[in-house]
């Protein structure tokens, strides 16, 4: 009947958007001025706010969420028949990308405090769209193995580091900047690259080959160039392969299909083929690992600031929803039961906040002590946080009901997305194995970790007591390989509570080390113990500017 309504709309949260995602995060916003230069202070400040007011905005949101329903498109072939090889992705992608690479997400190498800034604009603008995360952090990443050839560096550094976003595909040195992607692994191998079979034949000039063989995971197929490995005659060595080639020709580069992923769905990933594909060495013929072994790094810490930004943006729309949402006589948010799943969600959170920002402080830093530390911290980190992002993501989806299960909410996407870092760059085993590698072979990198650790003693005697007990399990490596995954969850479980005893308010402190060292929780969110200050902690994570 006209001019009826069966209803009003009522206790419905308002949209979390227009606001600053960055100084409506607390631990983030800490963290940053913990590991800046105060001379620097204001400006980073400055800049990350301007980014979380970008990514804040609907506008930008909307971005994020039609690049994610319009997925790219591969056209092997043009009207006439001519192979082309080329991608094709939704406007909003290519906005995104845009503005990833002019806030800086590419040029941490050669800015003051470039690490940390960079990695909380990571953090921040992996919330607004996963996908275009992937180009971004294989360009930042490309740049460490590059510098093993200074003359390829020289040539390739300033595009790479630029703030310039180019989408033509036309010869490098004719672009202001250039994006990389990376492929690695084969059907055969995966994560096992040595063996690799693709094959590359030197050419008459120096440092330039032929190659002939497959990717089965190719990284942002339409970059300007790619890092790959493949087998020449003194074995497993690094490459560099332009897309297009100096005199405008492009490379062979065949691109297969494109990956049908679980999530991620705005980025593309490619299975290629080379025939005859130029390429130049990157590093020693032999030497491909160790070449890339700064780069692999650089990827598995985006891998971890990536879950820590969907984390953050997870819990975010789970304690908005309940700040604002009422049932059985109340808010939610002041239910007790519903704050101890908020608050065990949020203090997830700032322990991947706080581990993730101290880590990249160690790359701005440089020293051998710092670079020691990473080699343990950065697969662990990546190991551990990464694994807390699926039940945190599905647990703050729970908090909104059936509205949580609904697309429009963005939880399911946040949902889908949550797996993926902790198989990318190596999966769990690949990650507990290499913190086994530092341990065995570097012992510089277990003395820096136990010094981090140890400025903490003292201050917690659950964190002391898990001190002890991560001694014991160290102390005896005799068939560690089958509990690899229990220590290396225990080393960063340590290093997390470490950083928040030392930095965090003491409720968040006392929660985690009450439940994460302590074992005083059940096995699902939501079963904190009693006498923590939870209404503080949730109250920190409340996304307000």
């Amino acid at each position: 009947m006209a001019g009826h309504t069966t209803h009003t709309v009522t206790n419905q949260p308002p949209p979390l958007a227009g606001y600053d995602l960055f100084t409506a995060d607390r631990a983030l916003v800490e963290a940053v001025r913990r590991h800046t230069d105060p001379a620097l202070l204001d400006e980073v400040h400055a800049e990350l706010s301007a980014l979380g007011t970008t990514s804040g905005s609907a506008q930008v949101q909307e971005w994020g969420a039609q690049a994610n329903a319009n997925p790219p498109v591969l056209r092997t072939h043009d009207r006439y028949g001519r192979r082309i090889d080329e991608v094709e992705f939704h406007p909003s992608w290519h906005r995104l990308l845009g503005k990833g690479v002019s806030a800086g997400l590419t040029s941490a190498w050669v800015r003051p405090a470039g690490h940390v800034r960079r990695a909380a604009a990571f953090l921040l603008w992996s919330q607004v769209e996963a996908g275009n995360g992937c180009p971004l952090s294989m360009t930042h990443a490309a740049v460490p193995a590059l510098r093993a050839d200074p003359g390829l560096a020289a040539e390739w550094e300033p595009r790479l580091t630029s703030t310039v976003y180019d989408r033509d595909l036309r010869p490098a040195e004719l672009k202001a900047g250039v994006l990389f992607g990376m492929g690695m692994t084969e059907k055969q191998g995966g994560s096992d690259v040595r063996a690799n079979t693709t094959a590359a034949a030197p050419l008459a000039e120096a440092g330039t080959y032929v190659l002939t063989g497959h990717k089965w995971f190719c990284s942002a197929p339409m970059s300007d160039g790619f890092l790959v490995l493949a087998q020449a005659p003194g074995g497993l060595t690094c490459f560099l392969v332009p897309r297009v080639l100096a005199d405008g020709t492009r490379n062979v580069f065949r691109i297969q299909r494109l990956k049908d992923k679980l999530g991620n769905r705005s980025n593309a990933s490619a299975e290629v083929e080379f025939d005859g594909t130029w390429a130049r060495r990157v590093g020693e013929e032999g030497r491909g690992v160790r070449t890339i072994i700064g780069m692999v790094s650089a990827t598995r810490l985006d891998c971890a600031l990536g879950s820590a930004g969907l984390m953050r943006q997870a819990v975010a729309q789970a304690v908005h929803h309940c700040t604002h949402r009422e049932a059985f006589g109340g808010k939610l948010v002041d239910k007790p039961l519903m704050r101890n799943v908020l608050a065990d969600l949020a203090l997830e959170s700032e322990a991947a906040t706080a581990l993730t920002l101290r880590l990249a402080a160690a790359y701005d830093d440089g020293s051998e002590r710092e670079r020691a530390f990473l080699r343990l911290a950065v697969p662990a980190a990546k190991y551990w946080v990464t694994k807390r992002c699926t039940p945190v993501a599905v647990e703050a989806a729970e908090c909104l009901g059936g509205n949580g299960y609904v697309e429009e909410s963005g939880l399911p996407r946040l949902v889908r997305e949550s797996p993926l870092n902790s198989v990318w760059e190596g999966a769990g085993n690949v990650q507990a194995l290499d913190v086994l590698r530092a341990l065995r072979r570097e012992p510089g990198a277990l003395d820096a970790y136990l010094q981090e650790i140890g400025q903490a003693h003292g201050a917690d005697h659950r964190l002391d007591r898990a001190v002890k007990d991560l001694f014991t399990e160290l102390a005896d490596l005799e068939g560690v390989e089958g509990r690899a995954r229990r220590l290396v969850e225990r080393v960063a479980l340590v290093l997390q509570g470490a950083l928040l005893v030392r930095h965090a308010p003491p409720e968040v402190a006392d929660a985690f080390c009450a439940s994460r060292l302590g074992g005083d929780r059940g096995t699902a969110f939501g079963t904190l113990p009693a006498g923590l200050d939870l209404a503080s902690v949730v109250e920190r994570a409340r996304p307000v500017s």
